[in-house]
This record gives structure tokens, sequence and C-alpha cells, in this order.
């Protein structure tokens, strides 16, 4: 699972050096790596391991095969999505294109959210996270514990 937020510089060659802790959720897969892609949500980037790719191909894959949204999703997620190998430091090579979408100048947030990750500019990710605060405490009663067994939460 990934997990917690970590800045990470990003050297003028685009490399960064990816979390132990993210890259422990990787290994030992198809491929020794990350696959990232730029959001279509907004200037930074999603990422995860090969399994999430998984996952997405099994969602996408239910829709109808003519479906508008389905070629949508294929296309922002498989088509720009770029398979970074670890070098032996633990560090990837992002291409310029993905640096640019995410305006990472220098630095880069990374930030667990348990099946995948984000990549952002630090400052970017500073002033969405105080908007995402606020916006999980307005709606904390979304998250409700189901009971087990029958039995009170």
């Amino acid at each position: 699972m990934f997990l917690s937020t970590t800045i990470n510089g990003v050297d003028a060659k685009g490399r960064v050096s990816v979390p132990a802790d993210f890259r422990s959720v990787v290994r030992g897969g198809p491929f020794d790596g990350i696959i990232v892609w730029p959001s279509f949500d907004g200037p930074y980037l999603e990422g995860g391991g090969q399994a999430l790719l998984d996952s997405y191909q099994r969602l996408i894959e239910d829709m109808d095969p003519y479906d508008d949204a389905r070629i949508a999703f294929e296309r922002a997620i498989f088509g720009a999505a770029r398979p970074l190998a670890f070098d032996a430091t633990g560090r990837v090579t992002l291409p310029r294109e993905l640096i640019d979408h995410a305006g990472l100048d220098g630095k880069a947030t990374f930030v667990g959210l348990g099946s995948r990750f984000e990549l952002w500019s630090p400052d970017a990710y500073a002033e969405h996270q105080a908007s995402a605060r606020a916006f999980a405490r307005e709606n904390k009663r979304s998250l409700r514990l189901v009971p087990r067994n029958g039995g009170a939460s």
C-alpha cells in the first residue's frame, strides 16, 4: 500500500528518488519500477504498479467496447502511461512531458493513496492539500463503518 507524503529532489536530468516504502510496494512484480501518467484531473501525475494497471484494465474491460468513455479512459491512462524502471539507487527518470505536465521544478511531492500515488509540485500540492482536508472534514460522515457480524460498530 502506498502511504505517506514525501518531497524529493528532481535533478536536471529528470531523475527522482522514489521513496523506499513506495518501491517496496511494487518490487517483485513483473516490472521493477513504477508506472506513471499525466492526470486528467489536474496538473499532477498519477501512478502505481502493475497491480493498479491490471485493476484499471478489469474495470475498463467491463465497459461496452464502443463506449466513448471506455476509449477515453484507455487513451488517458494506458496510452499516456510510462513505465519507469528503478536504477541501482531507487531513482526513476521522468520524461520531460511528465515533468512539464506536473510543473515539477526541482522537487516532487509523492502522495500515497493506498493502491496508487500522485506526484505533485510541492507548491501545488500544498494548495490542494488545504482544500482536500477541508472537503474531507465536511464530508467525514461519508465514511461509515459497517457493523461486523450484526454487532454495533
